[in-house]
């Protein structure tokens, strides 16, 4: 056994029993016992830092010490950086979001971004720190290190981060300038009834809830396609909980909704309206119904509809789907969802550390799918490509002609 195996032991065994004091002297005299290289080591297993060991080595060389000195009260001594500057992690977040992945309905998040990389950042916005602190806090945000799993294929697109920078200007903008910026998308539909629900909950020993033992859709309480609207700037989400098709019309209908029953009042005085939305499904990039209806709806609102959509394959940034979306998850783990008011609820019921809020309704309507949209309604559009990937990046503007 190593003479740092040993101390180890030693330190777990007599530890708990010592004050700040005499932890600090016991390190110095480990450190003293084993000589050269002892400070580092004795830094190494308790972790305390090596000016205090130091200091401790000082003390014992100082035969007048005295045994009755006065031990530091509880709450003394150094206060936390993020008390000091609340800033600090406000600003780390952001840095991190940057580069955030995962899987978006998960709670656990992991960053590309390196300690050292990161604590250089914060250190030119103005912050005093160091990548060991910013390790221990991205631990309290529920972030770790992960490794690689050989699941996809393909390439991504050559002009990702590119678009990622370019969203992230552009919300920058909208935010500064008082316009509201919403995050769209829908989340997995999920099968209504007596089905297991993934995760677990609560439950007396021995008494878990029964559910069916094959996952065959019920013919009359179906499935539920949860569209969601996340208002970045106000940390509040609506969701529009449809009972039939997951189409462009649903998802323009569901945004509809969230304006009417939320935006307008948040932003009595906007003029334009981004939306961040993935590359495919209802609000995909190059779905025209969704183009279309965005046009009614403009025409409605008398709004400057700007739409960015994030490159093919890259979901998981979308802010609703980590901001939103995982807590629902969370808070109905375990849980079959029997029927149309429990999801509403339990929609509604979801929260955040962050002070999420979360408002739902039961959308009834039909969507029918295969709603074309023709050439000459397309022209007919009031529609702006952004010379940087105008596919990805549009303005739609109010117009006078009927589509």
């Amino acid at each position: 056994m190593t003479y740092i195996e040993q101390m180890r032991i030693r330190f777990e065994a007599i530890w708990p029993y010592l004050n700040e004091k005499s932890r600090k002297l016991w390190a110095a005299a480990e450190a003293q016992a084993f000589g050269r290289g002892g400070l580092q080591m004795a830094h190494e297993v308790t972790g305390m830092s090596r000016v205090t060991i130091s200091d401790g080595i000082r003390e014992l060389a100082n035969k007048s010490l005295k045994t009755e000195e006065r031990i530091r009260k509880v709450g003394a001594g150094r206060k936390l950086l993020t008390d000091v500057n609340p800033k600090l992690l406000t600003d780390l977040k952001d840095i991190v979001e940057s580069s955030t992945m995962g899987n978006p309905e998960s709670p656990l998040l992991w960053t590309t971004q390196s300690l050292r990389t990161l604590a250089t950042i914060l250190q030119t916005k103005g912050h005093n720190i160091g990548h060991v602190t910013v390790g221990n806090l991205l631990s309290a945000q529920g972030y770790s290190l992960q490794g690689n799993r050989k699941t996809l294929n393909g390439n991504s697109h050559p002009d990702r981060d590119a678009q990622f920078r370019f969203i992230a200007d552009r919300v920058a903008g909208c935010l500064a300038d008082e316009q509201p910026v919403i995050s769209v998308d829908t989340k997995k539909k999920e099968l209504i009834g007596l089905y297991k629900n993934g995760g677990r909950s609560y439950r007396p020993k021995g008494n878990p809830i029964e559910v069916k033992d094959h996952d065959f859709e019920d013919k009359e309480l179906g499935k539920i396609a949860p569209y969601g609207v996340y208002d970045l700037k106000h940390n509040e989400a609506w969701v529009n909980v449809g009972i039939d098709h997951d189409t462009a019309t649903f998802a323009v209908e569901s945004i509809r909704r969230w304006w009417n029953m939320m935006g307008k009042e948040r932003y009595p005085d906007a003029q334009r309206l981004m939306i961040t939305a993935d590359g495919g499904g209802s609000n995909g990039s190059r779905i025209r119904l969704w183009k279309a209806e965005l046009q009614k709806f403009a025409n409605e609102t008398e709004l400057e509809i700007n739409v960015c959509h994030f490159p093919p394959g890259t979901s998981k940034w979308n802010k609703i789907e980590h901001r939103l979306f995982s807590a629902i998850s969370l808070n109905w783990r375990g849980r079959p969802l029997i029927n149309h008011q429990i999801v509403i609820n339990l929609i509604e019921s979801t929260t955040t550390r962050t002070g999420l809020k979360v408002r739902a309704e039961l959308d009834i309507n039909c969507y029918p799918k295969g709603m074309k949209v023709s050439d000459t309604d397309m022209e007919a559009l009031n529609h702006t490509p952004d010379p940087f990937h105008g596919e990805w990046n549009y303005k739609i503007k109010k117009n006078t002609v009927n589509i």
